[in-house]
């Protein structure tokens, strides 16, 4: 809801800027949806790499590590 009231405020003070914003945003987000990728890719293999590496102290009984939500 707030960023349709701010872009209704740009509309009606710079008609030509809120409209090329509404024309570039989705070229925009075409951009950047492949490093969003590499970095949901990434983050997959830090996950990983971290539960190999606190695999042998969670068989020993160690305490359960919560996961970052």
């Amino acid at each position: 809801m707030v960023k349709f009231l701010l872009f209704m405020i740009l509309l009606v003070l710079c008609w030509p800027l809120a409209l090329l914003a509404l024309v570039l945003y989705p070229l925009v987000w075409l951009l950047m949806l492949p490093f969003r990728l590499i970095g949901i890719a990434v983050d997959g293999v830090f996950e990983l790499l971290s539960a190999i590496i606190l695999l042998p102290a969670r068989l020993l009984g160690g305490k359960p590590v919560m996961p970052k939500s």
